[in-house]
């Protein structure tokens, strides 16, 4: 089957659809996309919202509990206890098939009707009223996105970890503060796409440095102090030198740092022991095709924040399963799931949202440990298929149609949902400006409402500063445990914000300076160091003519490199930005 060029129904862009998309859909009996790949990205992360936490009730015990569903939602909303307890049947929601409706209408009633999850948590116990999207995790304290760690503060999409703070997209991490994009560091803080490093501080990629600091581009080196060779003895001088516990001088050392990573030599992506694979932040996989934060997978496409153990999925967002398409949190455990969110341990679910332990649902919402149900409503196995059936073609004759309307009140475009699209944007259980969505593809108040989706201004911050910043003592050693009942101003946004005991006692032990930040604007920090979940087509930008000093590389002896590849570094972005072979010359 040959490729064929497509229109995007949302964004009107052309899109490709490669033989082995068409392979893949074919094989689970479903129709080619209508989106483009970025559309059917940012419609999928419209309704993720992890970061955004509300006070409110469980509205069966009716017992205080932090949400990331906001009280003026119209959703029932239930605290973990009460949702895993038996106090209450999701099967009672169940509902006959209207068939003079669209599906999906009639699925949005049973979202608002159906009792949810307040925090998504899976096998955690301890310490994790704070945080959301956490599998196997215990203390973890505002994070987000965390595998089978311990005692992770103030981070996001951090997996197999312990003691770490302030850090975004890393795994194996102990003792580390301010990582992004990194794996297996140990006691080293403030590395940005570094690996396997000890001790070291504020690094850009490097790989398997022990006591290095302020340097870019190394490998396999030890006592390496702002790119220069020293030994021990000079370095560990030349370290004590500097006073990491004073605000004033990490302000400096930071800002050297981001001049120092802006001249650095920049790799077409990072992608590490993968083979056939495009996208950024790839490691240990095969053919995983424009794909961005993946590990330990293969045969992936058009998937985001992908973990161990994945295999032939596509268009997944937080997935750790087999043989899934259009979904959110596939969990583990799970196989041959379609259009969902937040399943686990599930197979053949289809359109579908917070199921676990469950086979054969379509239109289903909360179920447990349930087989052969449909709009919550259970049927007989000899039903189901041929029901399913009726519905995907009712879902085709009768599609959801979506409005976009201008100023004036005049429809602009139509958006059909027929069987095989994900759920429309503006049935996210979330406000655009508090899902993911916002984060990736930002819009502002007006673009949100004149494409139909929900916008929602934040509340005020309920707590009065007691503390401005530039009042906390300038030396970690000069600031006392009074600090713990203190509320903080932002010195950015204003917001209020607290240290807790832990924070402060891990900020002595490693001697770095209490952040004048909040823990959203120190996110946003973190953010901004990523690349966008977007590729482009590029050359190298080796060449002899502009870098005459460069050592010559023996696939392209004289003039610019001629290799070609996809990258996350947009065209008009600044740095120097290298193919493998170049890339690989220069930094071995």
């Amino acid at each position: 089957m040959a490729s064929e060029t497509r229109q995007c129904q949302n964004c009107r862009n052309s899109f490709a659809i490669e033989p082995d998309d068409f392979s893949f859909y074919e094989k689970i009996g479903v129709p080619p996309p209508t989106f483009c790949p970025e559309c059917r990205m940012q419609r999928k992360f419209a309704f993720r919202n992890e970061r955004t936490l509300y006070r409110d009730a469980c509205d069966l015990c009716k017992k205080q509990i932090i949400s990331m569903y906001s009280p003026d939602k119209p959703f029932t909303v239930y605290c973990r206890e009460c949702w895993y307890g038996d106090g209450w049947d999701p099967l009672k929601f169940g509902r006959e098939y209207d068939w003079n409706r669209p599906f999906f209408l009639q699925f949005r009633e049973m979202q608002e009707r159906v009792p949810r999850i307040a925090l998504f948590s899976i096998r955690s116990e301890i310490g994790i009223d704070y945080a959301n999207f956490i599998i196997g995790c215990r203390n973890v304290y505002l994070s987000y996105s965390i595998v089978n760690s311990e005692s992770v503060y103030y981070s996001r999409s951090i997996d197999w970890s312990k003691e770490s703070f302030d850090s975004l997209n890393c795994r194996e991490l102990e003792m580390c503060y301010g990582n992004v994009d990194g794996a297996r560091n140990y006691k080293s803080h403030h590395l940005v796409r570094s690996r396997d490093c000890i001790e070291s501080r504020f690094l850009f990629d490097c790989v398997n440095c022990q006591n290095c600091f302020m340097s870019t581009n190394l490998r396999n080196r030890q006592f390496v102090f702002r790119d220069k060779q020293y030994s021990k003895e000079e370095y560990q001088r030349k370290i004590r030198e500097i006073n990491f516990g004073s605000n004033r001088v990490l302000n400096e050392i930071r800002k050297e740092c981001f001049e120092l990573m802006s001249r650095a030599l920049h790799k077409y992506a990072n992608i590490v022991k993968t083979t056939n694979s495009t996208g950024n932040n790839i490691e240990n996989c095969k053919n995983v095709r424009q794909c961005f934060d993946a590990y330990d997978a293969e045969d992936i496409k058009y998937s985001n924040r992908v973990t161990k153990g994945s295999k032939d999925v596509y268009d997944n967002i937080g997935v750790a399963s087999e043989l899934l398409y259009e979904g959110i949190a596939g969990g583990f455990g799970s196989y041959g799931n379609n259009f969902f969110s937040f399943l686990e341990a599930s197979q053949n679910i289809q359109y579908s949202d917070w199921c676990q332990n469950s086979a054969s649902l379509f239109g289903c919402i909360s179920l447990r440990k349930k087989q052969y149900c449909i709009l919550n409503k259970q049927y007989a196995k000899e039903e189901y298929e041929p029901f399913v059936s009726k519905i995907i073609e009712h879902m085709n004759t009768m599609p959801y149609i979506s409005k976009v309307t201008n100023d004036k009140g005049q429809i602009t475009r139509g958006t059909s949902y027929k069987y095989g699209e994900f759920f429309p944007t503006e049935f996210s259980p979330f406000a655009y400006n508090e899902s993911l969505a916002n984060e990736y593809f930002p819009l502002t108040k007006e673009e949100v409402e004149h494409e139909g989706y929900v916008w929602r201004d934040p509340d005020p911050y309920p707590h009065q500063a007691t503390l401005q910043v530039n009042a906390i003592p300038d030396h970690i050693r000069e600031v006392s445990n009074s600090i713990l009942n203190e509320i903080i101003a932002c010195g950015s946004c204003k917001r209020s914000y607290r240290i807790i005991k832990s924070e402060l006692e891990f900020l002595r032990r490693e001697n770095l300076a209490i952040p004048r930040i909040c823990q959203d604007c120190r996110y946003e920090e973190r953010f901004n160091l990523r690349n966008p979940l977007k590729l482009w087509h590029r050359q190298c930008l080796c060449d002899y003519s502009i870098y005459p000093n460069t050592a010559k590389h023996s696939h392209h002896p004289e003039g610019r490199c001629p290799n070609e590849f996809e990258t996350s570094y947009a065209l008009e972005r600044p740095e120097v930005v290298y193919c493998e072979q170049c890339y690989q010359a220069e930094v071995v």
